[in-house]
């Protein structure tokens, strides 16, 4: 495929030289001189990667809220797993998409948002045969999930590329499944990397494609001219919800750290833990330190116990690169910082007071210190049905909580109950009940079991602190 790949680069360059006319544009254009210069095809990429897709098809039997993540307002539809359709005879919600076959025992990568808060999966292979699947992982702040094939096998994978060698313009395929219709593959260029406003997971960092993707697809492989994985195809920018030329992948290299802790029997994601925040570069801030451009993301803040600190990573530093690879925002840092493995070393290029530093942190995960101590408040109080844990950096991490290093954290809230209509959220942060700081689960079922008409919380969401007054 390589003479496939030289020889269009090359008529598109005869051709942009043609658009200006004249005698040496003439002498430089050229037809297909054999028969086999028209037949040029895909056909053996799609072959060698194609048996390694597959249909997914998840269901539950009850209906639960819609996940707020498909009412995101970047997009108008996320592939296959925002939609819900009942049965005739029965609540049973549906959900379809696509996967890939990432090792012979049968581990299948797809999105989350394809199996999110649905319990049955079965999966429709190439062959056309239907295997039942367990989900072993899920992963919501990558929006992947890895599924267990439970019968058959030997199955055909796909072979795993390499993101970061990806440049604009490189040949690219999407295999999936649009619409039902059955599998399909498309074929388009990547037209950006390392996109990092784009939404719908923790680490953005995407790979963007022109190749057609539509819902369905969702889960589905990006592949390189080699028939290698490159990317997840997980979402879409469109007004109609139909492909207009823009969609986005989850790079292979972020695939991976899910792929191995699947394989190491982890039911999550272990990743590095910086213990430090980091804030976007403005057009002022970088004005201030005398920098020509924005780029780079700034330490705003660093824990006292933790790797940053340890390895000597100060506010204000700002850092441009991790392991040589330069970052443009927070953002691209997280997505170069959770690519690498647990109990290595890894170098940040820091800008410190106009000279550059290198800054090497040794690469742990986040403690839970203090223990979790799970409570389930089963109380009369409007916190009824809500599951609380102490704060720590591992459920902050887990999370994606920001802007706060103590309190009770919201795990979960029942459907329906108490804590749900007083308007309680997972991540939500409890920071004060009355005129108490609240520091322990604990404490926190002792102040809630005492019968008020109101409540005074103080809590944290999304790194914002509000005040408020439930009732109860």
């Amino acid at each position: 495929m390589k003479s496939l790949t030289n020889r269009r680069a090359a008529l598109v360059v005869l051709a942009f030289v043609g658009s200006f006319g004249g005698a040496v544009a003439d002498d430089l254009r050229t037809v297909p001189q054999a028969r086999s210069d028209v037949l040029m095809s895909f056909s053996p990429v799609v072959k060698k990667a194609q048996p390694s897709v597959v249909n997914v098809y998840a269901s539950r039997t009850d209906r639960q809220a819609r996940n707020p993540l498909f009412d995101d307002p970047v997009f108008q539809q996320f592939f296959g797993g925002g939609r819900s359709t009942p049965r005739p005879g029965g609540p049973t919600a549906q959900s379809l998409g696509s996967g890939v076959i990432v090792d012979s025992s049968g581990l299948v990568v797809t999105n989350y948002h394809v199996i999110d808060t649905m319990t049955d999966v079965k999966v429709a292979l190439s062959d056309k045969r239907e295997v039942a699947a367990d989900i072993v992982l899920r992963d919501k702040r990558t929006d992947l999930a890895i599924l267990k094939l439970k019968t058959g096998g030997p199955f055909q994978s796909m072979d795993l590329g390499d993101s970061d060698a990806l440049e604009v313009g490189d040949l690219v395929l999407a295999i999936g499944d649009p619409f039902g219709v059955g599998q399909t593959v498309t074929q388009g260029i990547v037209s950006g990397l390392a996109r990092t406003q784009v939404g719908g997971s923790d680490y953005q960092f995407f790979v963007q494609t022109d190749a057609a993707i539509n819902p369905g697809n969702s889960g589905g492989a990006l592949v390189d001219m080699h028939g290698r994985l490159i990317g997840i195809n997980s979402a879409i920018y469109s007004q109609s919800g139909g492909s207009v030329g823009i969609g986005f992948a989850i790079p292979v290299n972020l695939v991976k750290t899910v792929i191995e802790s699947a394989k190491a029997g982890a039911h999550d994601v272990r990743r590095p833990w910086l213990g430090a925040t980091l804030q976007v570069m403005s057009r002022d801030i970088a004005d201030t330190l005398g920098l020509d451009r924005p780029t780079g993301a700034l330490v705003a803040s660093v824990l006292d116990d933790g790797p940053a600190k340890d390895a000597g990573l100060r506010s204000g530093d700002i850092v441009m690169a991790v392991d040589g690879q330069s970052i443009d925002d927070p953002d691209g840092f997280g997505y170069r910082f959770a690519t690498k493995a647990i109990g290595s070393v890894t170098s940040l290029t820091v800008s410190r007071g106009g000279k550059t530093v290198i800054v090497p942190i040794k690469l742990t995960t986040a403690p839970e210190v203090p223990p979790r101590e799970v409570i389930k408040l089963k109380n009369r109080s409007p916190f009824s049905g809500a599951t609380v844990v102490n704060f720590s950096p591992a459920v902050a991490e887990e999370l994606s909580i920001q802007g706060v290093h103590d309190g009770v954290v919201v795990a979960d809230v029942d459907p329906g109950s108490n804590a749900a209509e007083a308007g309680l959220a997972k991540g939500d942060v409890i920071l004060g009940l009355e005129n108490d700081q609240i520091t322990s689960t604990k404490q926190l079922e002792r102040a809630t079991n005492l019968n008020r008409s109101y409540y005074h919380l103080t809590l944290s969401r999304g790194g914002q602190v509000v005040q408020t007054e439930i009732g109860g």
